[in-house]
């Protein structure tokens, strides 16, 4: 195996930077989730979550570190990156002084070792003779163990392309242990804080600088493209502190929702990512539905502390929704008779200016779709000094509970509709059909033994089959 003639301190290797143009401009309001992930999973260095200059955050250190998978793997890379970083004097020490990587605090971090034990893992086999057979057991409890932390990484990111960054090339054999130690001594100050991952070494800076940075990185070295950016990515500093002046400034505020012409799980991030601080003086949340849209609305209550009043308006017309009137009526009466002064209007529907104009003692604050808001509203708003802004821009990475949430809920809806077998019925078509007699006794055997141990299969085409336990 190639080695470093002259090992790099550590202290140098913390320390190291690649050259690169400025990343803020280009990565601007990103989030730090996903990078902090890999870098606690990867093993880097809890000084450097500690320091809030860097990317990795500690509160992501924190809640990993109280899960068993995340930890197994956090130490099994600190080790395996240990040794290849002091490759030729643990292998020296090993093979003239007949030592153990035990006995090399200093090369091989003694506490990742002692923490592995006690969650029940041990790379050292007696049988391992050579200082790269350890590094080979290590790729394969990495490769049989990364799966479990999948659970970790939210759905809409590819989780091929994280496992692939654990996974050494034939680490399994003693020659793919050495190509890659070949890539990794060639090109150490490219590693991310110098930890080892399988990848092709460029020189691109921080690729752990945040999840916007990360993600690109991620999907090209796959010969694919992100494009989802909300996931990765947060308003502005500006946008926020927009919606905080209005909401301060506000005798009583409310959210007038046009679900018709907009997205429950955009809004649902949006909400999320305002500070509680505002967005408890928010008064409520009044949703005005229609039967058409997404049923998601219906468990919007379920995701945030602000009082949310659903009105499902019903359709005279089945061609045509009442939603816009109703919602124009109900926020007059709100603004008259329950003197509320500030709306902030979710609806990318320009034939709300006209509620808009027509209360001209009242304040607006409008949130659109990007792609779904003509040019028409936007002039009209910028014009008349309303301050609006795009629900996209806010990070819907977290946004991953309602989407379940509303799937769940409506599987449920759908299994309640589907299926209707009652197995005491079942059995008793059976015993008629059969002409078979059974006392009460029998018949509760037959049923404890045979029809409540039924087992459910799925096909590869989605068809579920009930088999029964026949032994």
């Amino acid at each position: 195996m190639s080695i470093l003639e002259n090992p790099i301190p550590n202290e140098v290797l913390d320390n190291a930077t690649s050259p690169l143009t400025d990343d803020r401009a280009a990565y601007k309001d990103s989030t730090y989730e996903i990078v902090s992930k890999v870098a606690y999973l990867i093993g880097v260095p809890k000084r450097i979550f500690d320091n809030e200059h860097e990317a990795p955050k500690v509160e992501v250190y924190n809640r990993l570190d109280s899960d068993k998978t995340a930890r197994i793997i956090r130490h099994l890379c600190i080790v395996r990156t240990a040794i290849e970083r002091n490759f030729k004097r643990i292998n020296e020490r090993m093979r003239f002084q007949y030592e153990t990587i035990l006995s090399m605090p200093e090369y091989v971090p003694q506490e990742s070792i002692n923490q592995l034990s006690l969650d029940g893992v041990n790379f050292i086999k007696n049988t391992s003779k050579k200082l790269c057979q350890h590094v080979v057991e290590i790729n394969r409890l990495i490769c049989d163990r990364i799966n479990n932390c999948k659970k970790l990484f939210p759905l809409w990111i590819n989780w091929d392309y994280i496992k692939a960054l654990f996974v050494m090339p034939d680490g399994l054999k003693e020659d793919g242990t050495r190509e890659a130690a070949d890539i990794y001594y060639s090109h150490l100050l490219f590693y991310p804080y110098q930890m080892y991952i399988n990848w092709q070494p460029e020189e691109v800076g921080n690729i752990l600088y945040n999840d916007k940075k990360f993600v690109t990185l991620l999907y090209s070295w796959n010969n694919d493209y992100f494009t989802e950016y909300s996931k990765v990515s947060d308003a502005g500093s500006y946008i926020k502190g927009s919606i905080y002046e209005f909401i301060e400034s506000s005798e009583k505020t409310v959210i007038v929702v046009d679900c018709e012409n907009s997205d429950p799980y955009k809004l649902c991030a949006t909400l999320k990512n305002l500070d509680h601080e505002y967005t408890q003086k928010i008064a409520s949340i009044i949703l005005f539905d229609d039967v058409h849209t997404a049923s998601a609305w219906r468990i919007l209550d379920s995701f945030t502390a602000i009082h949310v009043e659903h009105m499902m308006i019903e359709r005279v017309k089945q061609s045509k929704s009442l939603v816009d009137v109703m919602l124009i009526a109900r926020t007059c009466q709100e603004h008259y008779k329950n003197n509320v002064d500030s709306f902030i209007l979710v609806s990318s529907d320009s034939d709300y200016w006209g509620l808009i104009s027509s209360l001209p003692e009242a304040r607006f604050l409008v949130m659109i779709e990007r792609e779904n808001c003509g040019p028409d509203l936007k002039n009209a708003l910028l014009n008349a000094g309303i301050f609006y802004c795009y629900i996209d821009d806010f990070y819907s990475g977290n946004a991953e509970d309602i989407k379940l949430g509303a799937l769940f809920k409506e599987i449920e809806r759908y299994i309640d509709q589907t299926v209707r077998l009652n197995i005491n019925e079942m059995f008793s078509a059976a015993l008629k059909a059969t002409r078979i007699e059974m006392s009460l006794s029998e018949k509760k055997q037959f049923i404890a033994k045979y029809l409540k141990t039924m087992q459910m299969e799925i096909t590869d085409d989605g068809d579920v089959v009930l088999q029964l336990k026949r032994k």
